[in-house]
């Protein structure tokens, strides 16, 4: 008799350039890091393959920690899973680790943490290295008033001011953020905003970042920042920032799906 096929489920650790992707799911007019993925990993199991992700990431924005998961009967140990999936992929899409997970391990909802970090770049002449990695401002900013508005985001509040009104009438915008900080490179022209939180609303990331950047061109004061977060005010966040400063760093566990070093125990 046939040996009879065991399911497995496994989880990968993803990096990618979301450059030239419509973003991470799957879209039907555009390339995505989802379908770019499951085929992949179709062409090396040789069966379909159908992925999930832990988080939603729109086009441009870029993942250091994204996590995806899928079954497979494929017995490929998981380093050949790591090995064979980056052979297949193109250059902007790796796979950093992969781990076995249990079979009802869904990596969106069981997720704790997540963690992004947007980057600005301040110098008035324009990076041509940079122009995929960081919003490029053109100009100085009041990063001490900047530091002081993003500690207001600490804690559990109702973030609907930072929401799109169709996600603030579909549900709760009450979310909590477990730190939120501004930090400046050295002898650079880089700060990075780094924000954690539970889950996030669509773009909410994105639009506390433009709203922080009008803090520090002194167009909003740090008291009209955290009125936004103790009065809630639909629509009275700053634009959204630009998408190509975002990425994605972590999703954390209860229990770490991989190593330490990318992926640690809470």
């Amino acid at each position: 008799m046939p040996r009879e096929k065991r399911v497995r489920r496994l989880a990968l650790l993803l990096e990618y350039d979301g450059t030239a992707y419509g973003g991470s799911q799957y879209q039907k007019n555009a390339p995505s890091v989802q379908g770019t993925l499951e085929r992949a990993l179709s062409r090396l199991t040789s069966e379909p393959i159908r992925v999930t992700l832990a988080g939603r990431t729109d086009a441009g924005v870029h993942a250091r920690g994204q996590v995806a998961s899928f079954l497979t009967t494929a017995r490929h140990s998981v380093e050949t899973f790591v090995r064979g999936t980056n052979a297949l992929l193109p250059p902007d899409i790796s796979v950093q680790a992969a781990a076995e997970a249990p079979p009802d391990f869904n990596p969106r909802r069981h997720a704790v943490r997540r963690w992004y970090r947007y980057t600005l770049y301040l110098r008035p002449q324009r990076s041509a290295l940079l122009r995929n990695r960081a919003w490029q401002v053109g100009q100085p900013l009041d990063l001490d008033a900047m530091s002081r508005a993003a500690q207001a985001l600490v804690g559990s509040h109702d973030f609907a001011s930072f929401a799109p009104p169709s996600e603030a009438r579909r549900g709760s915008t009450r979310r909590h953020v477990f730190r939120a900080r501004l930090l400046v490179e050295r002898g650079s022209a880089l700060a990075h905003f780094d924000i954690e939180a539970n889950a996030f609303l669509q773009r909410m990331v994105r639009r506390i970042v433009g709203t922080l950047v009008e803090v520090g061109r002194g167009k909003r004061t740090v008291g009209e920042f955290r009125d936004l977060i103790e009065r809630p005010q639909p629509g009275g966040a700053a634009a959204t920032a630009p998408a190509q400063g975002l990425c994605l760093m972590k999703v954390r566990y209860e229990s770490g799906l991989f190593d330490a070093e990318t992926n640690e125990d809470i």
